[in-house]
């Protein structure tokens, strides 16, 4: 049995045309008699003939294919962020390469690389929490290849972005929390070379000095991103004479590290201590008690960053302009945040 794989060549060679009438044929094109164009595909059909789209597509300058970075693929967020850009690119004949950077800058470098290898129209990505610097992205661009930022961005290099109404969700959803009768408010955030960060640290802060309250330094703490460092923190915050008696995190799996944490220090939530977390993952609901979260609407978010490539980049080439969306974001208030429907036995 061959293991040679069948050619354009070979099959006009069959058919007895010219590789460039064959070529018309497969992709389509005008001039070729449609029972022409049906002898060849079944011919075609017959070799076992699979036609090299990305060759065919490099032909006409575009491999007709774009690439995604994301941090984790095994978070909802970034999972419906991709099933996003997967139905744009499907809506408009594109391909789609994934790839994830395990929140490495190094991997994520690699990623970018390997993109740039593969000759994609479009780098989709999403920074890793390493990420300091826009060398890598500059690199994209002197390769002449497009670039859309979404949710996790440097805001310092000049790209389109997509991203979420940050500050005014995290203002929100402390805001709640405060109207709840939650008084002793802790802020678990992120790294601040991130603007994401930096902005629902922000609103996080409004809500506060605007309700009077006053918040301890050590009641914010940064840089908290995993579920254990948040777990380590709640504990040290909760062994407090005056511990918080509510925690705002920017991230679900922070939010269910501190409930372990409160958990462990023989604490209940809400009556005793308030949680509300961020993207809204499928446990928040169905855990007891369910976790308020802010809900990012990412999968929206994925389908306008593609978009973004297909609407603006694709049909205004020369245009310099630089996107910029908001996708707003919602509060999904559950059992960790109702303080005020608990009846508590005194």
């Amino acid at each position: 049995m061959s293991t040679k794989r069948i050619t354009i060549y070979d099959l006009a060679k069959e058919l007895g045309l010219s590789v460039s009438y064959v070529s018309k044929a497969l992709n389509g094109k005008p001039g070729v008699r449609e029972e022409i164009r049906e002898t060849v595909l079944k011919k075609a059909a017959e070799l076992n003939f699979k036609h090299n789209t990305q060759a065919a597509n490099l032909r006409y300058g575009s491999s007709r294919t774009l690439g995604v970075i994301v941090p984790q693929i095994n978070q909802s967020f970034f999972s419906d962020a991709i099933s996003g850009i997967e139905k744009a690119c499907t809506e408009n004949k594109h391909n789609l390469i994934i790839c994830q950077s395990h929140e490495k800058s190094d991997i994520e470098e690699t990623a970018v690389e390997t993109l740039i290898h593969q000759n994609v129209d479009c780098i989709l990505i999403s920074l890793s929490k390493e990420t300091q610097s826009a060398q890598i992205l500059e690199q994209v661009l002197e390769h002449k290849i497009n670039v859309v930022q979404f949710d996790r961005c440097d805001e310092n290099f000049p790209s389109h972005r997509v991203i979420n109404d940050n500050k005014d969700a995290t203002y929100k959803a402390a805001k709640s929390m405060i109207e709840e009768g939650y008084q002793r408010l802790a802020f678990i955030g992120g790294p601040l070379h991130m603007d994401l960060y930096m902005n629902r640290k922000e609103g996080f802060i409004k809500a506060v000095k605007e309700a009077g309250m006053y918040v301890p330094d050590h009641f914010i703490v940064n840089d908290n991103i995993s579920k254990e460092n948040a777990f380590q923190t709640a504990l040290k915050l909760l062994a407090l004479p005056e511990p918080p008696d509510a925690f705002l995190a920017i991230s679900d799996l922070q939010a269910l590290g501190i409930m372990l944490a409160i958990t462990q220090s023989g604490l209940k939530t809400p009556q005793d201590i308030g949680i509300f977390g961020y993207a809204n993952e499928p446990f928040t609901e169905i855990i007891t008690p369910s976790i308020s979260s802010v809900d990012q609407n990412s999968e929206k978010m994925g389908y306008q960053a593609a978009m973004v490539y297909f609407d603006h980049i694709l049909k205004n080439k020369d245009s310099n302009e630089i996107i910029t969306k908001i996708i707003e974001s919602d509060l999904i208030i559950r059992n960790s945040s109702k303080r005020s429907n608990v009846v508590i036995n005194m």
